[in-house]
């Protein structure tokens, strides 16, 4: 899952993290200051010489409930930070995901602020997040939901069932207002083991919700995850999980255009302030930063890190950690 999901096959005693309940420990915060260096990734073109290179320290574990967290996101107007937590398999329609909300210092706010089940909401494997406004928008298997990200009551919900919407996993809002969405096009069986029947695609929601279009399917899109605008080059950022590559797109586009390549099984990806994108790997469990064509790891050793967010008003980067049930923070710095 920003996103969204690893598309992997998965150990029976991981499966298992999706349909266990757990009783984790309160909220907590730890430090770790030490600096590393973005390296560049073997068989990538090496960076021009004035490349900036980014420090990264770990400045947050947040464990404290989270069951299968999927998707960080940022809302800068009320600095809060939004996970989505998937709560079982990721294809089931069960309504028991849940949207925690954070605080910037790492206080949970509210585990369950949005949860299947209570209050009139519908919410069964909640993954990669938007907001519009005041809607916070959420991909839900073959559902667009909107909740509005102050009460969290439901405010919009778009089937994309007519259009045999299969696992929508990311979610981007477009310069004209209208919702993108990625389709990874996979599938997890009860016990836990995926197939992928496709198609790779991604969707459009015009801006009121009601016109469901499909932007653009194809092979190319190699099962996409991750997705963003990038509006310095006016087109939309995409990550393939079942490729290696980073997809540059703008509607219209019958295909879209190769920016670099990495480790693949990627799933989260963001832009930062000056233009650079993030982008995670489950391959290497690693965050890594492209500057123009060229990748770099940026942080290694966070296992599973899905569909990462960024506060750029703390220049941070936000990692959930699928498999370990807590999401860490990490400040960025040239």
């Amino acid at each position: 899952m920003h996103s969204s999901l690893v598309l992997l096959v998965l150990p029976a005693r991981r499966v298992i993290l999706w349909v266990a309940a757990a009783s984790l420990a309160a909220a907590c915060t730890v430090r770790d200051e030490r600096p590393t260096r973005d390296t560049a990734l073997p068989g990538v073109a090496a960076a021009a010489a004035d490349t900036q290179q980014l420090s990264t320290s770990r400045v947050l574990t947040i464990d404290g409930g989270f069951q299968t967290p999927e998707s960080v996101l940022h809302d800068r107007d009320l600095d809060v930070y939004f996970v989505s937590n998937i709560n079982g398999n990721p294809s089931a329609a069960d309504d028991n995901g849940f949207i925690s909300r954070l605080r910037p210092d790492g206080t949970i706010d509210s585990l369950r602020f949005i949860a299947g089940g209570r209050g009139g909401v519908t919410l069964n494997a909640p993954k990669g997040m938007a907001v519009r406004g005041d809607t916070l928008w959420v991909a839900d298997i073959d559902h667009l939901r909107g909740y509005h990200k102050r009460t969290g009551a439901l405010v919009a919900n778009v089937s994309l069932a007519a259009q045999s919407a299969r696992f929508l996993n990311d979610v981007a809002v477009g310069p004209d207002g209208a919702i993108y969405i990625t389709d990874t096009g996979i599938q997890f069986a009860a016990d836990g083991s995926m197939t992928a029947p496709g198609p790779y695609r991604i969707f459009r929601v015009g801006p009121q919700g009601r016109a469901v279009t499909v932007a653009i399917e194809g092979d190319t899109l190699a099962r996409p995850n991750g997705i963003t605008w990038d509006a310095r080059n006016e087109r939309f950022i995409v990550v393939q999980f079942g490729g290696t590559a980073v997809l540059g797109w703008r509607p219209g586009q019958a295909a879209p255009t190769r920016i670099a390549v990495g480790p693949g099984q990627f799933d989260g990806v963001e832009v930062l302030v000056d233009g650079r994108i993030l982008v995670s790997s489950w391959a290497d469990s690693s965050i890594h930063v492209i500057d123009a064509t060229t990748m770099r790891r940026a942080i290694g050793g966070v296992n599973a890190p899905a569909d990462i967010g960024v506060d750029r008003q703390r220049n941070r980067v936000l990692i959930p950690l699928f498999m370990d049930n807590r999401v860490e923070v990490w400040d960025l710095r040239n």
